[in-house]
């Protein structure tokens, strides 16, 4: 086994080249890049387990990354190790979050819903063995001087993005068609959280009752319209606390569209049994 001493995580190493190049494959990863402390990555990051084990949280509920196991995580969720074997190893697809505007990539924003509440499926020999072709394949491109080469590296990146649904879907029995009711509401949340945090809201965008909607789009997505919501609305504040340290509590509830710090406070301590003092202090 390598001396991890003197281990510095690929994602911090090659932090400019995600940011020039908006894909990247990143290889040795072994722990998360924050260590044991809460990791936040305002990327998108597809992790692939070759080896071992690492438990951890997601969101504060139990996770893990293992052998054969595939994970897209989306931005300002939050990861913390638990444990990890010694022989735990990972490659790491990173895609930068801009990238998600270009055409070719929607199909991420669409998965949002399927992958937020669970992130990682087991693959068979098989299918592990194809999804790393697939991501050697992305390794060499992403090494070659030649024109257009974003292009096609993020070309490549969505077929392998809709193999790996494929696999999901036959695992997790997950339908492989877009639904529009959740779409629809992923795409009004993102634009108007700030503003409306009501099922009322959304279910009025949907032209359904609000007891409808939410039935709609639990049975779309396993959960209610109000998680979703407050899911949301938790992970954007989160990531506002820890990434922009800069800002003051009340800076960050005038960003969230609270219309004071109290309620703010009040809200995020319902929602995740802190603070955001508090949460910012424990990262």
């Amino acid at each position: 086994m390598k001396n991890d001493r003197h281990y510095q995580h690929p994602m911090l190493v090659n932090a400019q080249k995600i940011k020039e190049n908006g894909i990247a494959v990143l290889d040795d990863v072994r722990e998360l890049p924050s260590g044991k402390e809460p990791f936040t990555s305002p990327d998108y990051v597809i992790c692939i387990g070759h080896r071992g084990n690492m438990q951890m949280t997601y969101d504060d509920m139990p996770d893990h990354s293992s052998k054969q196991t595939v994970a897209v995580v989306f931005p300002n969720h939050t990861l913390r190790m638990v444990s990890k074997s010694d022989d735990y190893l990972a490659t790491l697809v990173v895609v930068d979050a801009s990238m998600l505007d270009d055409p070719l990539l929607r199909i991420i924003g669409q998965m949002r819903y399927r992958y937020e509440p669970h992130p990682w499926v087991e693959l068979n020999h098989r299918e592990y063995s194809v999804i790393m072709h697939l991501v050697g394949v992305m390794r060499e491109t992403a090494n070659i001087d030649i024109p257009n080469r974003q292009h096609f590296m993020m070309s490549q990146l969505e077929f392998f993005m809709r193999l790996l649904s494929y696999y999901r879907s036959i695992k997790l029995g997950e339908t492989a068609d877009e639904k529009r009711i959740s779409s629809q509401f992923r795409n009004n949340l993102a634009q108007h959280y700030r503003e409306h945090r009501d099922v009322g809201f959304y279910a009025e965008k949907a032209c359904l009752s609000p007891k409808h909607f939410s039935t709609v789009i639990r049975q779309e997505t396993g959960h209610t319209a109000a998680w979703w919501i407050h899911s949301h609305v938790v992970a954007e504040a989160k990531a506002l606390l820890q990434l922009r340290r800069d800002l003051t509590v009340q800076a960050v509830a005038d960003q969230m569209g609270f219309p004071d710090q109290a309620s703010f406070s009040r809200f995020f301590k319902r929602e995740t049994g802190l603070s955001p003092t508090a949460y910012r202090l424990s990262m």
